[in-house]
């Protein structure tokens, strides 16, 4: 009898266990069904700061106003490089081998590192000043390839204008980037173009990384009467380095973009990163929805540009900003 028992109790237990592992079997087998044909898009993004933080963001609401709703009819996969090459290689591996519809790369070295690793998939870019100066594409107008997206190229005659409204005594400004990022030195050469028109002489300081930035810093000081940062994503992800030098030192720092303004930065006109991401989704959800082709999709730009004060940088510095741009920085 107690063998019987125990061959009973054996035998149930078996049968339980084997109903849970086919309900696991069974529950594992309706997720992965539940993703059988939802397309799949790859994000990724060259390193976290406030502008690129929030084209990614932009991104993903674009696509959504497209009528690509994530977990709906459409998932993602999500990748930092943390401003790491051999990271954005694997990423792009990752990408090809997963078969994804479309890539979103976020920042020109990100734009580039998939590109090279595929000419099938199409990649929509966002914060890339200049597609065909990063080899991209073959034309802004016309790509030709895979390859298309929105430029980030910020309005450098209005920073300027801005600049002279804010320092109208202004005679030299220094200019800090880095020397790896090709869409730094294009906005430095036309900076410098802008300029020369004006009779003001520019000092360059370059970084090769953010531990470089306050000897590049201090490099300027006590030469030039302003500070100058493009959109550089050493320099956005590490301005309080910056700030710690200029502000002992009573320079005012104008940025390429408001993410460094908010950082410490005081003042520009130029992209809001969120609503150029934005851009970018919808222009990714007209290339899944069969509308368009990245070949003859054109670059796009954002038309509106906002000014952007940090006002307790003016505080800081002692600086008195003009009645017209405040009102306009709170418009």
């Amino acid at each position: 009898m107690k063998k019987f028992v125990k061959k009973m109790v054996v035998g149930l237990t078996v049968f339980m266990v084997a109903g849970m592992l086919t309900g696991c079997s069974k529950e594992q087998k309706s997720e992965e069904e539940a993703q059988t044909g939802l397309l799949k898009v790859g994000i990724v993004q060259l390193v976290e700061h406030e502008a690129l933080d929030a084209a990614n963001k932009g991104f993903i609401d674009g696509m959504a106003a497209g009528g690509f709703k994530e977990n709906e009819n459409v998932i993602y996969d999500r990748q930092n490089a943390q401003a790491d090459q051999s990271n954005l290689q694997n990423i792009a591996q990752r990408f090809v081998n997963g078969k994804v519809d479309l890539i979103c790369a976020i920042a020109t070295p990100a734009a580039q590192t998939m590109a090279n690793a595929t000419k099938d998939i199409p990649i929509v870019g966002t914060a890339v000043t200049d597609y065909e100066a990063a080899k991209l594409v073959v034309s802004s107008k016309e790509p030709k390839g895979n390859v298309t997206g929105t430029t980030d190229l910020n309005p450098i005659k209005e920073q300027v204008d801005l600049m002279l409204k804010i320092i109208p005594e202004t005679k030299t400004v220094g200019v800090i980037y880095s020397s790896s990022e090709v869409n730094s030195q294009l906005q430095v050469n036309l900076l410098k173009a802008e300029l020369q028109e004006k009779n003001i002489e520019v000092l360059e300081a370059t970084v090769s990384t953010v531990n470089d930035i306050q000897q590049a810093a201090q490099s300027l000081v006590g030469k030039v009467d302003a500070v100058y940062v493009p959109t550089d994503n050493v320099i956005a992800s590490a301005m309080p380095n910056l700030v710690a030098i200029t502000d002992e030192a009573k320079l005012a720092v104008f940025c390429g973009e408001s993410g460094p303004v908010k950082a410490g930065g005081l003042a520009t006109v130029g992209i809001d990163y969120y609503k150029l991401g934005v851009q970018t989704g919808e222009m990714a959800a007209r290339i899944l929805s069969g509308k368009a082709k990245p070949a003859t999709m054109a670059i796009e730009a954002q038309k509106e540009m906002k000014t952007t004060i940090n006002f307790e940088a003016a505080t800081r510095l002692g600086i008195v900003i003009p009645e017209e741009l405040v009102k306009k920085a709170q418009s």
